[in-house]
This record gives C-alpha cells, structure tokens and sequence, in this order.
C-alpha cells in the first residue's frame, strides 16, 4: 500500500484578489521547478488542509492548494453573519482557478479533485481541457438530482438510519418533505441560536458517513468546530439548492471533451456519500481513463485502498 508523503511546509503562500471581493488564498509546495499540480478540496466549503500537500512526491511536483471562496483561509469568510454568496458559484470557481494559473505561471497542470473537488475538476477540464496535462477524481459526485436526493433527502437513511435521526432534528416536521431546501432556510437564518445547530447537524451528518468505519474523532471536531461547521454546511447548501449552476447531467453528457487528457477514476465500493452509480456513468462516458473501484471503502481520501490508488495515480503521472 502506497503511503503518504512526509509532512512539507509550503515554500509560497499568498492572497488572489479576485476583483470582486473576494481573496482566495493559495500556497506552493514541493519543488518550484517541479510537474505543476492544483489541489480541489471537497465540501464545496472543505477548505484544504496540510495532509493534502502529501497527496503527491515533493520532488517531483509543484503542488498547488487553494481555499476555495467563502472557506479555509480565504475571505470573506462564509461564517459571518452577514455572507454574501451571490458570487459563489460553479463559474467563479473555474475564474479563480484560471486567475491562479495565471499567477503561478503554469501553461499546464495536472487537476487533482475528490468528492465536489471532482465536479470542479471535471467541470474546469471540460471548459479548459487543453490546460490539464491529467486528470485525477476519485468519490465522483456531478450534481445530479438523483444524487443529491440520494444523500441529503432520503436514501441513505436506510443505511445509516442512527445518524439520520440527528441529521432532520432541526428541521420542522412541516419541512422534511424538502431537506435542502429546509436547511437553507435554517442556515440563512441570522439567529445563531438556529443556524449553527443546522450547521453542526448537516456537517456532523456527513463527517459520519464519508467512511466504512465512522471516525469518531473526525466527527467530534466536527461538532466543535461551529465556524468551520457553518461555513461548510451554508457553501455546500448554496450550492446544492442551485445545482452548482449546471444543466441536468452535463458534466457526464460533457464528458467527450476530456478524450486525450489522461486520466484515473477512483471510487469506493461502498461510498454512501456518492455512489458508484456516478463514478460508473463517467467510466463509460469517458473510458480513456483508468477506472478503479476500491472494494473495501467509502468516500474519504484517508481510507486505504482509495489513498493507495490515488498515489499510485501520482507517482505514475510525475514523470510524464
């Protein structure tokens, strides 16, 4: 089994003004004369986080992290009071990315994205497929209906139906014919009294699930941690109730324009966060790219078999 990379320190970190309010923070590590590769963190609203930096050979790339808007260290910041997500969108993510290309100075680079980071991913190579040099997703989740019901209305209950118990606590017996909808009510609230225990209960609903075996550390900080929780659970829900601002199936329908980028698919067998059914449907739409199915997993990058196959996918790729 592949391991992490040992713990680095960024050699750059820095603040992209996007010129409409916002500054996305970024940094740089590994060797700055390296493969260049950019990080897509997960939630929408995740934020990176220094584990992330030993996805990948420090002496062979040049790893690239972001927050994306409204999360991490990136402001403003989506926990406020008073945050504006008008400008948090699908299409202002892919100008972000693009503005820091840019600013790295990099013709190419490798796009690296699990869980939404593989909506983003997969959205940005399908708008600018001759700015990825490869393309590596894993946990495969495009936005679709079918998904989200999945996941935040009904269908994981069934599995999980203790955490889903905590999950609809919030939300008004009137409300749950609609969950999504529901919680952007609850986390738009001014009231700190109503949206942080929404936030904590979306976030904490997630946080144990994303693996075979709950973590119960991973979900206690989840509990503990209101800013990051609200954050998270406001992003995600933004983008959720809008679709991430895509057409029904597109980036699957879409896939045809990723054909020459070389690519890997990993997903977990048992992924209750997104099912396989999506890593599958991108598989067959796009079947240049290595396909592998961890038989033992569910959704985290963490898990064994996913982290390993991930490497794998690294390594492979440095030299290219």
């Amino acid at each position: 089994m592949a391991d992490l990379y040992p713990e680095i320190e960024p050699n750059e970190t820095g603040m992209l003004d996007t010129g409409d309010g916002n500054r996305i923070y970024w940094e740089e590590s590994g060797n700055s004369d390296g493969k260049p590769v950019v990080f897509l963190h997960g939630g929408p609203g995740g934020g990176t986080s220094p584990l992330h930096r030993r996805l990948f050979d420090p002496e062979k790339y040049r790893i690239i992290l972001f927050d994306q808007r409204g999360c991490g260290k990136s402001t403003p910041h989506a926990s406020a009071p008073d945050a504006d997500l008008s400008t948090n969108t699908t299409q202002h993510l892919i100008a972000d990315m693009e503005k820091l290309r840019v600013r790295v100075d990099a013709d190419r680079w490798q796009v690296f994205g699990g869980s939404w980071g593989s909506t983003l991913a997969l959205a940005y190579a399908e708008q600018y497929p001759e700015r990825v040099s490869e393309l590596i997703v894993r946990g495969i989740f495009t936005l679709r209906d079918s998904e989200i019901n999945w996941f935040y209305q009904q269908g994981a209950s069934a599995v999980f139906p203790d955490f889903w118990e905590k999950y609809v606590a919030p939300v008004p017996e009137s409300e749950r014919g609609d969950f999504v909808g529901a919680y952007n009510r609850l986390l738009s609230d001014p009231d700190p009294e109503v949206h942080i225990p929404a936030a904590i209960a979306w976030t904490v609903w997630e946080q144990s699930t994303i693996r075979l075996h709950p973590d119960t550390e991973a979900i206690a900080a989840s509990e503990a941690d209101r800013e990051h929780a609200v954050a998270f659970a406001r992003i995600e829900n933004h983008y959720f109730i809008n679709r991430g601002w895509l057409e029904p199936n597109q980036l699957i329908a879409n896939a045809g324009r990723l054909k020459g980028i070389p690519g890997v698919i990993v997903q977990g067998r048992y992924d209750m966060c997104t099912p396989p059914t999506t890593a599958w449907d991108l598989h067959k739409a796009w079947p240049e790219a290595e396909f592998t199915m961890v038989p033992d997993a569910g959704h985290a990058v963490t898990e064994p078999g996913i982290l390993s196959a991930l490497i794998e996918a690294t390594d492979r790729f440095a030299n290219s």
